[in-house]
């Protein structure tokens, strides 16, 4: 398939994770783009293994989670071995509860989260255009302008704006000659999909076995009896060509004192690691997300997860930009926020693979004396299991710095710039329970009230909605309640006080204010947030704006006399 259009808005090189995500989520903000990569279609080898609460958040939201649940596999636990003793184990069972709907972390390979978005771009009507390659681009102030190839055909095309997911080895990242920093690890090593018949392997458990000179792991995977080994290759074998799964099975069985048995092969590689950031993210009119801004060590399963989130956050305001609702300033705030992340996790995994790795002196006597009892006093406090679910879950990442966030209340625990907090609610009206990530389902920016509103406010209110924003903000009105007090007292909402937050697209807040005033929250969404054409939809063919007293029926319910404390 040959593309023939001559401009697109939006044009993403790249099919793998993140730019499909990143095609998916203009696509739920009913823009299409085009999207091309090199290869014949999507891997059929598994690669990356977990996915994090943040992602799996996000799959909620899309309205595919129920999918990915099924064919996937919670991770039960961590049991590290040194010199093939057990001296730790960490169950992850329900480590995270009550922070998200997801806490744990699931196995779920790569190759089935890109079929997965791709079943998405395909019920939305979006090609990908295999087997399509990036031959140069060049960019003015005003469009990007690039050379394609497929197979003999050259063709040309135009874009307001280009998105390079294209891996660690990016066409784009080099056009733009964007440097790409970092390091080369001294080791190989070798990954095997496997299925087994070790019955002592036959569970939920990570297994991780440390040696004196590096490590093996064996990953249980969604399929019975099937696991991901993995481990550092011994330098008698680092060089040898055409290196067979036959050929590191005597090294992983003196690693982890198992006799192995494989019953079938699904993939076999060997391979070399890096950890890299390029110095920018944006240039011009280009972005990078995924690994062709970043790439780390495996360490705790961030690398698909955080290309995932690059998307997931650049996509809104894309869409808003290239729809015309949005100002462009706020495409800088794509780097400004996501590369202090990537920063951040490129150290951390580094600083751990580089203590796994270590074959030093004191490094070795660390590992087999302090880390055993570090990590069970560790694990048996239940605020720093909470605090390790929150980090390598994703969940803890924030943008308080952000300039497109605005935090006006004396609130100390959650703050503008938050990711927003996974808690229940009890609808008094449909009396049952949803959640507030629940309420930032739909595309667009979510205005929640919390407090007593008098019919009178929550009137101006929907009217001032319905005018101003039609279709670009939702809605939703928590009064106080017993049941509901939990809310109150996690946003730090007083006896006689209200509050509003507006949640941006992407579940992170944006706005808080300790009271309910239009003009500042007028304020925010075009000063801060940028929106330039209000009544420009989020989506593509939205219902036409109604009535502010359909609207408030719509939402609430009609109004129950003489009880305006009621959840309508």
């Amino acid at each position: 398939m040959v593309i023939t259009e001559t401009h697109t808005k939006v044009l993403i090189v790249g099919a793998g994770p993140s730019g499909l995500m990143l095609a998916a989520q203009l696509l739920r903000y009913g823009f299409q783009p085009i999207i091309i990569d090199s290869r014949q279609g999507p891997t059929s080898h598994s690669k990356a293994l977990a996915v994090q609460a943040r992602s799996l958040e996000i799959y909620r939201q899309m309205g595919v989670i129920d999918k990915v649940i099924e064919n996937g596999k919670q991770a039960g636990g961590v049991i590290f071995n040194e010199d093939q003793q057990e001296i730790a184990a960490l169950s992850l069972a329900s480590v995270g509860e009550g922070q998200t709907p997801f806490p744990y972390i699931l196995l779920y390979q790569q190759s089935k989260n890109e079929r997965l978005l791709l079943d998405f771009l395909t019920f939305n009507c979006c090609p990908v255009y295999w087997e399509t390659n990036l031959v140069s681009l060049t960019q003015t102030a005003g469009q990007v302008t690039v050379q394609l190839q497929k197979g003999t055909h050259l063709s040309t095309l135009n874009c307001n704006w280009l998105v390079g997911a294209d891996g660690a080895h990016s066409t784009v990242r080099k056009q733009l000659q964007i440097p790409f920093k970092g390091e080369t690890y001294g080791h190989n090593f070798y990954l095997a999909d496997i299925e087994l018949a070790n019955a002592e392997l036959n569970d939920d458990q990570v297994h991780l076995y440390l040696a004196k000179k590096g490590f093996a792991a064996f990953f249980p995977m969604p399929e019975a009896n099937r696991y991901r080994a993995l481990g550092n290759l011994p330098d008698e074998l680092s060089n040898k060509d055409d290196l067979k799964v036959e050929d590191i099975l005597p090294g992983l069985e003196k690693t982890s004192g198992l006799s192995i048995k494989i019953v079938q092969t699904y993939w076999f590689t060997n391979y070399r690691l890096h950890h890299r950031m390029a110095d920018s993210f944006r240039q011009q009119r280009c972005f990078l997300v995924g690994d062709a801004a970043h790439i780390h060590s495996p360490v705790g399963g961030q690398g698909m997860n955080t290309g995932l989130q690059d998307a997931y956050n650049l996509a809104w305001k894309l869409a808003g930009v290239a729809n015309g609702q949005l100002s462009e300033k706020i495409l800088d705030s794509y780097a400004a926020e996501r590369m202090p992340v990537a920063k951040d996790l490129l150290s951390t995994t580094d600083k751990v693979f580089s203590i796994i790795m270590s074959d030093r002196w004191y490094t070795a006597l660390f590992k087999k004396w302090v880390m055993p009892a570090l990590l069970k006093f560790i694990w048996s406090k239940k605020t720093w299991r909470e605090e390790f679910f929150k980090r390598v879950s994703q969940i803890n990442i924030n943008y308080r710095d952000s300039a497109i966030n605005l935090h006006i209340s004396s609130a100390t625990k959650i703050k503008a710039g938050d990711r927003l907090p996974y808690l229940k609610v009890f609808d008094e009206k449909k009396q049952a329970e949803t959640d507030l990530h629940e309420w930032c389902s739909k595309p667009g920016f979510t205005l929640i009230v919390l407090g007593k509103l008098s019919e009178l406010d929550l009137f101006s209110l929907a009217k001032w909605i319905t005018q101003n924003y039609p279709v670009v903000l939702n809605f939703f009105y928590l009064p106080k309640s017993a049941k509901n007090q939990h809310v109150f007292d996690a946003f730090e909402v007083g006896k006689d006080q209200g509050k509003s937050l507006i949640v941006r697209p992407d579940m992170y807040i944006g706005f808080v204010n300790d009271k309910v005033d239009m003009v500042l929250m007028d304020n925010y969404l075009k000063n801060v947030a940028g929106i330039i054409s209000p009544v420009a939809p989020f989506v593509v063919n939205d219902p036409p704006p109604v009535d502010p007293e359909m609207a408030f029926t719509k939402v609430y319910g009609p109004p129950a006399p003489g009880n305006s404390t009621d959840n309508q």
